[in-house]
């Protein structure tokens, strides 16, 4: 069986500070891949320093050898809080209008790009399987050709993919993209991403595709792209709720809302998760509802995120003004309707939240996948499920949707909408909640984060 070298902008390793989901999710997975198969996982450790430095972190955790390298505070602001974070982020989620072209953070980008393929280089084998991950690194795999490198190589992106005409408006959109075609296999989170992909390189390249086998072909070079939608890892979320960790916060959740519903929201403070549009469809139901504010309580968990960049300053601003503006028109001497909570939280504690709240909202504007709403269905009593409201521009919902009969789809855009949905979930009989979990769950258990990584290691390794 060949290594796996798997290279991400940041490495799960217990000394990087910060690293998303370094307990569990895609890092339990990738990391029980490396040890199954032996590797390397590359990336940045998460440190800054003023200058340049070569040095490699080289460490070995419970059977997984893990390679790091230091950027300098130059490089963080230009490869991943200019380009990849004020430019592809917000343009891959739509967003054309937060997005900043600039030459300069193009530049760095392509430069620490480079750096991680010197520097990951001397570390693959001949007969290693390279496994890049997401919008960060999108140009390695031809860096890495251009250093010899004849491996089999996959890409994988967590995001979504634009359409055609968004992406066009992207400075030299046309190498970037051609730089993909360098890699033998493409994922993607659901078909509508991987068709995005391939009407590009059709219609802007003049690539040749074939739609059964996922071919693409385009100046002698074949890559096959497919979508590999991803999931939680099942086992891993079930042993959290067994901790008393998880219990213990159940409890907390239910004494503290004192025999009301409560309505739970988590994501990571981001502008693509849709919260101020959140707040607006919570305040329309309390408009149409205002009785409601004594039966239902929302509690929004939003960590933040890149607090470097401008625009995550500006949502987290417009969150806590509209929803001090809702509480202090709704309130009451011992009620509060909604309750943001502007830190993290561990995943056995997310369970027991979970698992006390009746309903679930996840509202994104545009995201590749969203993981809370697969977590949330999770966490649920069988015997008593509760509700999952999901944004219908989440990739889960292709999943969860379960024609019609599993989460509640609602357009995040519309107020209107969301306070139905809303009611809808309130009124909602046991029966039907138990209905609508059965059709869930067997997907979010099934097409776990485990046989991902599986399928899309088999996958890459097939000549």
């Amino acid at each position: 069986m060949s290594r796996l070298v798997v290279i991400s902008n940041r490495v799960a390793v217990p000394k990087a500070r910060g690293v998303a989901g370094a307990q569990g999710g895609l890092a339990g997975a990738l990391n029980a891949a490396l040890k199954d198969r032996g590797g390397i996982w590359f990336g940045w450790s998460g440190e800054e320093n003023e200058e340049p430095s070569d040095t490699l972190h080289l460490q070995r955790n419970d059977g997984v050898t893990t390679a790091t390298i230091d950027l300098t505070t130059k490089e963080v602001d230009e490869y991943y809080n200019g380009y990849a974070n004020s430019t592809l982020w917000p343009l891959f989620h739509y967003r054309i209008d937060l997005a900043r072209f600039e030459q300069r953070t193009g530049q760095g980008y392509e430069r620490v790009n480079d750096r991680f393929a010197d520097s990951v280089s001397p570390l693959i084998e001949p007969d290693d399987l390279v496994w890049v991950h997401d919008y960060h690194l999108i140009p390695l795999g031809q860096n890495l050709r251009g250093r010899g490198h004849k491996n089999r190589m996959g890409f994988f992106l967590h995001i979504p993919w634009p359409p055609t005409r968004l992406l066009t408006s992207l400075p030299f959109h046309e190498r970037l993209v051609r730089t993909l075609l360098d890699y033998d296999l493409l994922g993607f989170q659901t078909e509508e991403w991987l068709s995005s992909f391939v009407h590009y390189c059709a219609n802007e390249l003049g690539a040749d595709v074939n739609h059964e086998t996922g071919e693409i072909t385009h100046e002698g070079r074949t890559v096959i792209a497919r979508a590999y939608p991803i999931g939680i890892d099942w086992d891993h979320f079930q042993a959290q709720g067994e901790k008393d960790e998880a219990k213990a916060a159940e409890e907390r959740f239910l004494a503290s809302i004192r025999g009301r519903t409560g309505m739970i929201g988590v994501d990571r403070l981001d502008y693509s998760k849709g919260l101020p549009e959140r707040i607006d469809g919570i305040g329309r139901f309390f408009d149409e509802y205002p009785e409601s504010t004594r039966d239902l309580v929302f509690i929004q968990i939003a960590p933040p995120s890149r607090e470097d960049v401008e625009s995550y300053q500006k949502i987290r601003a417009e969150l806590e003004q509209k929803t001090g503006q809702i509480n202090g028109a709704r309130s009451e001497v011992d009620i509060v309707p909604i309750r943001y909570v502007n830190r993290g939280y561990s995943h056995a504690e997310l369970f027991g939240f979970f698992r006390a709240a009746k309903i679930g909202l996840v509202t994104p504007l545009r995201d590749g996948m969203n993981l809370v709403a697969k977590e949330y269905v999770a966490a649920q009593n069988p015997e008593d499920p509760g509700v999952l409201i999901l944004s219908d521009f989440a990739g889960a919902a292709r999943q969860l949707d379960c024609d019609g009969k599993g989460a509640v789809l609602v357009n995040p855009h519309s107020p209107d909408a969301l306070c139905h949905a809303i009611r809808q979930a309130l009124d909602m009989p046991l029966d039907e909640r138990k209905s609508r979990f059965e059709a869930m769950i067997a997907t979010v258990r099934d097409d776990n984060v485990v046989e991902w990584t599986r399928r899309f290691c088999d996958d890459l390794a097939a000549d």
